[in-house]
Formats: C-alpha cells, structure tokens, sequence
C-alpha cells in the first residue's frame, strides 16, 4: 500500500461562493481572464461578476477570448503572447474544461520557452518539463465535466497534427478554484449530459487504473454515486439547484480522482475522435464508444469486482456480476437522452477506425498501461467497430 497524494488546491465550493472571490488572497496585481470565443460567460453576467470581484480586490485585469471547446495550441500560444504584451501575473480560467485546460497551458507558456508541444509527453510532443513555475492559476468553472479545477492535467489539440493530447505536472494546479453551481444553471440539457458522462468516467476509469489506492476508491465510487441519481436530474431540469450541487461535487471528486488514480485507455480512444473532428464533443465521444469499452472489460474477467461495485454505486443494487455495470450504465444513457449518439453524424468514417486505433496508441498509448489488463491494436479496434453508428 503505497501512494502519494498531492493535491494543493483551495477549493471554494458551493452556491454563492463566487461572491467569495474578492476575499481571497489573490496571487497577483493583474489576471489573465481567460474564456471561450462564444458568448455564455458574458451573455449570462459570469465575466462581469469575476469583473466586479476583482475590482473590489484592486486588482486589474486583460480579457483573452478565443478558446475553443476543443483548445488548440495556436490559441495557447496568442493567449501567452497576449498576457506578457498586458503585463498580467496571473491566469483566471472563466468556464469549462477546455477554458481552465487552455489557462493552465498559457500560464505555462508565459514563464517558459518555446511551444506548449515542446512541454507534450506523446505524439509529437517534446516531452520536455518546463524549466520555470507557470504563472499561477485561478479556475472558476462554469461546468461539471472535467474536474480539472482540482487537477494539473491540461489537454490541447494540435490543430495541425490532429492529435489531442494531455499535459500537467505539480505546478500546474490551481492555486484557487471556485465551484459555483450557480454558474451551471443555464448548461443546456444535451451538455450537461455529456459533461456529466466525462466526470463519469474519470472516476470509473480511476477506480479501474491498476495503480488506484484507497482514498481515489473513495473519491471516484462516491461520484459514481452521484452522478448516476442526480445527472438525469440535471438533464431534466437545469435549473434544478439541488442537482446541479451534487453533479457539481461528483464532477470535483473525479477531479481529485484524476489528480491521485489517473484515467485508462477509454480516454486514449475518445482523443483521437474529437482530436480529429473537432466538433465532436469530448463527452459524446466517450459516450458513444462506452458500453462497447466496459463490455470489454466485463468479458476479460478481470476487474469483476470492481465493476460490480461500480454497477452498485451506479444504482444497480442487486449487481452480481461485471456485465450489471453495462446495463447499469445502458440506463444511465436511455435516463439522460443520449442513447442514440453516432460517430457518423460528426463526420467519422467507418473505414477510419484503423486510424483512430493507431492514433490511440502513439498519442496517448500509456494509459494502455494502466488498464486493468491486457487491450491489444485488434481489441481496441474491435471497441470502436462495435460502436460504430
């Protein structure tokens, strides 16, 4: 039994708290906001209430509004260009995953030389670790998908290669994150599903990684829980407080799964997909390749304990073997909606699929290694044709 467990973030969680934000011991004199290129932040008040909070801390800002659901590097590097050009010490991340992700990897870029791919572990990437600290970090999500406001890990999309890939180490925790659920009501119903689904299998994927200690176990079934009696809720009704808290806290418990078990290969599967079709939600690309992942895993044989446990904290009380977790998470897709999502409608190819396998592996291939146990070139490749629509 032995681990380590590192994860250095104050986290303000609950409805309200980013009225908080002003309080706080703010590690600068001038933020970065970094948000999306749409217009949800502002249309709904969340940027001007960040505005209003720093205002009151005497505390200057420089807005850089480009992300894009799936973060390129191109956009990394402006944003890092633009945050020395306003003389800013400090990155706030306003939004989801992909915001707090991208503000992660500015942060690191405004300290540090060279290209964000210089800093990539797989792919193309450099695999080098950056010299200097990144700038800190203040993430203030505005979703409940990724957990990445109580984890290092970033992940960016190299527009020219098409590879999706993940990055983060010690200094790239938030030093601050605000988990306001508040600021998820207004989610659409279809994201919020596919949000959900992504903190989902964090912690299912946690809970299966081979080198998974006990406080990950505790973290991750406790958002499994969560997840499967409130994200139908939050689906059904987004204005529904109480939901919207309890998906909110399932989502920062993946987060700290992710920062102390780590994801397998499902996650490696899903890059390539949205790392190739950029309209591909990251979330739906999990959920369309999912019952076929965990079916393979219930046929292996070898995690059935686990997945049983998984099925219970899902809902399926009376769960006795791997496959009840399958159905359990069958239901759990019919409940939010999205039973019926196809790789076709984005643009995927059947013919394809060897690609995005191939793709898998170079990219991402050591989260392979943490599988439960053995997926060869022709399993993963049968995952996918099985999901295929």
């Amino acid at each position: 039994m032995k681990f380590q467990y590192y994860i250095p973030t104050k986290i303000l969680f609950g409805s309200g708290q980013l009225a908080r934000l002003y309080r706080q011991k703010l590690p600068g004199k001038k933020a970065l906001i970094v948000i999306s290129g749409g217009t949800s932040v502002k249309k709904y008040g969340y940027l001007a209430k960040v505005q209003e909070q720093l205002n009151k801390a005497g505390v200057g800002f420089a807005v850089f509004d480009k992300i894009l659901p799936n973060p390129i590097e191109a956009h990394v590097t402006e944003g890092a260009a633009f945050a020395k050009k306003e003389g800013c010490d400090f990155v706030i991340g306003l939004g989801g995953g992909s915001i707090i992700d991208s503000a992660k990897a500015i942060a690191v870029m405004v300290t540090n030389e060279g290209n964000i791919w210089d800093y990539i572990y797989g792919g193309t990437g450099g695999g080098k670790m950056p010299k200097e600290r990144p700038l800190p970090i203040v993430a203030i999500t505005t979703t409940a998908g990724t957990g990445t406001e109580a984890d290092p890990w970033a992940v960016i999309t190299h527009q020219d290669r098409n590879e999706k890939i993940g990055l983060g180490y010690d200094g790239t925790f938030p030093m601050l994150s605000i988990v306001d659920p508040e600021l998820m009501l207004t989610v659409p119903e279809k994201l919020t599903a596919y949000q959900g689904f992504d903190a989902l299998f964090h912690s299912t994927e946690g809970y299966l990684n081979k080198r998974t200690n006990p406080l990950n176990d505790m973290y991750a079934l406790k958002a499994i829980e969560l997840l499967g009696k409130y994200l139908p809720l939050a689906v059904k009704d987004g204005k529904n407080l109480e939901a919207r808290e309890n998906v909110a806290l399932a989502n920062t418990l993946s987060g700290m799964s992710e920062s102390i078990g780590g994801c397998i290969s499902e996650h490696a599967m899903e890059h390539p997909l949205s790392g190739h079709n950029p309209k591909l939600e990251h979330g739906a690309g999990l959920i369309m390749i999912c019952e076929a992942y965990y079916d393979y895993w219930a046929k292996a044989g070898v995690a059935d304990a686990r997945m049983i446990a998984m099925a219970k904290a899902l809902g399926k009380e009376d769960a006795a073997k791997a496959s009840d977790f399958v159905s359990a998470l069958h239901d759990l897709r019919v409940a939010c909606g999205v039973e019926d999502l196809k790789m076709s409608e984005y643009g995927i190819k059947k013919e394809d699929l060897p690609m995005y396998t191939k793709a898998a592996f170079e990219t991402m291939g050591a989260l392979f290694k943490e599988d439960p146990g053995e997926m060869s070139f022709e399993d993963c490749l049968g995952i996918y044709e099985k999901s295929y629509q």
